[in-house]
This record gives structure tokens, sequence and C-alpha cells, in this order.
């Protein structure tokens, strides 16, 4: 976050949003999204861009970080994963958010259940990497682009 204030990153995130322009955020990039964050916090969570209310903090699994090929629960009526429900998705990452947050919401599970992607208007996220997850990556992308 202190990268992403250094440019004035937040109020650029916030300004897409109020002028819809689409947006998706991979990996960190969702992660930045949520309100706080617990990940290099010495005493108090940090202040994210704040799209979403929540907190990311660190997933209670007995490895990490999660890397990885999972499995991906999606909801019915998504767009992200459209024709791709039953696919597997490459997770590099330690912390997650752990609560629904947005319109359409899938889950993953590494040790814990977690929040895998989000759905929300002009701005959607994964906290997984599309582009490193071969054709099930590939076609999340599109149905992405396709959307807009």
């Amino acid at each position: 976050m202190s990268g992403l204030n250094s440019v004035n990153g937040a109020s650029i995130v916030r300004e897409r949003l109020a002028k819809e322009r689409p947006t998706l955020g991979i990996c960190i990039g969702m992660q930045i999204l949520f309100s706080h964050g617990t990940e290099h916090a010495d005493s108090a969570p940090h202040t994210g861009v704040g799209i979403w209310d929540g907190t990311i903090s660190q997933l209670d699994a007995p490895i990490l970080p999660h890397m990885g090929w999972n499995t991906v629960e999606s909801s019915s009526d998504s767009i992200l994963f459209k024709g791709i429900e039953a696919e597997s998705f490459y997770f590099v990452h330690s912390y997650a958010a752990k609560t629904a947050v947005g319109k359409t919401q899938a889950w993953s599970t590494h040790g814990e259940r977690f929040l895998a992607a989000v759905e929300d208007g002009y701005i959607s996220a994964t906290q997984f990497h599309p582009e490193k997850s071969g054709a099930a990556g590939l076609a999340l992308i599109k149905n992405w682009v396709g959307s807009l």
C-alpha cells in the first residue's frame, strides 16, 4: 500500500470505479481493494483502498505460502467462470479475504475456506493468477474481456 499510495494509486482505483471503468485486480491487486490488511503490519492492520469492507489476514494452513493449483467453487451466475466451473487455477499467497463481499463470489480452500474471486459491477478480482493458470486462466480473462 505504501508504494501504491506514493503514486496516488488508491485514488486512481476509486476514480476508475466512480467513472464505471472496468478493472480487474489479480492476487495482491485483489487484496488491496479491501479496507484493511495485516500483511507486514507491525501492530495494527494497514488501510487498503477500501472498495470492499473487510480485512485480509493470514491463512490458517499447515504450509504457507499456498502455492499451486486449486479448484474454485463459483456461483452459477458468475461471468468470470462461465464454461470453466470445474477447472483449477494457480495460487501463490499466504493472505486472503475470508468473508463475502461484492455481488458474486468464488471460493477455494487451503487450510481454511477463503475468497478466491469477486465480481462486483465494474470491478472484479481474483486471488489466483489467471495469467499463470493455462487454458482455464485464458478462458477467465476472455470471459472478463467479453463482459466489457
